[in-house]
């Protein structure tokens, strides 16, 4: 199978490579997470102008018509650089809302609000009760005259702080764990009866608590009470860009491992001569390329239309991308020594990052068992 880039592709990725490269060095990233949102607006525009924003969203929409392996391109610099906009929450969870839930009328309306960087979206699922399970809610939709009034309380809400509208789940009918019975809401973020708290998250990114009392949804996505078949389909592909973003920040960081190695003098040499050492860093590098596999594996398989099998290889993906991340951050910080605990080395950084992503809608344990309970990867014929 070719793997190789085409002539946009590679143009997407050189271009989004440089403008990172100019503009996000250690310091102004330092610079950018101690700003008031936590992340710049200024960059958020240049993503803009580069067409970041709208490239997943269909051209009859306002975007540029993108698809999976651009999204691809697109997570896989950002990890390199653990950036800090709500690029994932807008464009990857919320876009994916719009894309596949929304009707045209809608999708006209927010894609070039969202491509020019002037509407940002944020996906309220996540309760104190549910953990990693999606269908776990507790937050209802009680129907009103033509609309549905929210009430409830969700956690984790990634840059809801500063979202202008909230993808929101919310039970129509059922029982708290019931799979059926669940819609997904699009709220303002401004509209009476929502109060949100922002806060900072382990690895600088900012997140909030949402808490909806009767607040009125603005529109329904997808079909109603049968909300969860929607979720289930973005959270996949969201798990595809986060595994790509995964490898950006571990190949980063088996980089600056090795050249640490290099040059951190021990007993008069390079602790890279040392040869228990360098298996460890040969064992990263192991652990990076099947990581990067499954990366495109897991682009390929966000398209696959029977959801159970889809299910099945995301929950592979996870588990596999879990696995190497902790693996890389790990190794990356007890080769470095001290010196990857301190906040002034980046090091310790991104080692907080892929904490952080591995935990994001499932860790490797949840992923491991959701796998075999479903039998494996490989079904037997």
């Amino acid at each position: 199978m070719d793997f190789d880039l085409n002539e946009s592709q590679s143009l997407l990725q050189d271009s989004l490579r440089r403008l990172l490269a100019d503009s996000y060095g250690f310091e102004a990233r330092k610079a950018y997470l101690a700003s008031e949102t936590g992340w710049s607006r200024e960059i958020w525009a240049r993503y803009a102008e580069l067409g970041l924003l709208g490239l997943p969203f269909a051209e009859e929409d306002g975007g540029f018509g993108g698809g999976g392996e651009e999204t691809m391109i697109v997570a896989e610099q950002m990890g390199r650089h653990i950036t800090l906009e709500p690029w994932f929450s807008t464009v990857v969870l919320g876009g994916g809302f719009l894309r596949h839930g929304a009707e045209a009328a809608l999708r006209q309306e927010m894609v070039g609000g969202i491509a020019a960087g002037e509407v940002l979206l944020a996906f309220a699922q996540q309760e104190r009760q549910s953990r990693y399970d999606l269908f776990d809610v507790l937050t209802t939709a009680k129907k009103d005259g033509s609309g549905w009034l929210i009430s409830g309380r969700k956690g984790m809400v990634l840059h809801g702080d500063t979202a202008d509208h909230f993808v929101v789940t919310a039970r129509m009918a059922g029982g708290q764990r019931d799979r059926s019975g669940i819609g997904v809401f699009l709220v303002p973020a401004r509209a009476e009866g929502v109060s949100v708290r922002g806060f900072r998250q382990v690895d600088g990114t900012r997140a909030a608590e949402v808490e909806f009392a009767g607040a009125r949804a603005s529109h329904l996505l997808g079909e109603p009470e049968n909300g969860l078949a929607l979720v289930d389909r973005v959270v996949d592909e969201a798990i595809a860009a986060l595994a790509a973003e995964a490898v950006g920040a571990m190949d980063v960081v088996h980089g600056m491992t090795v050249e640490y190695m290099k040059t951190r003098q021990q007993f008069g040499k390079p602790i890279g001569s040392f040869q228990a050492l360098q298996h460890r860093a040969a064992d990263m590098l192991v652990a990076l390329e099947q990581a990067r596999s499954m990366a495109f594996f897991a682009t390929m398989a966000a398209r696959e239309e029977d959801a159970l099998e889809r299910r099945r290889n995301m929950h592979a993906v996870k588990a596999q991308i879990g696995r190497a991340q902790r693996f890389v951050g790990q190794q990356s910080i007890q080769l470095h020594g001290g010196i990857a605990m301190t906040m002034e080395y980046a090091a310790g950084h991104y080692f907080k990052r892929l904490t952080v992503n591995e935990a994001a809608f499932g860790d490797t344990d949840f992923h491991l068992r959701a796998l075999a309970d479903m039998g494996g990867l490989v079904q037997a014929a």
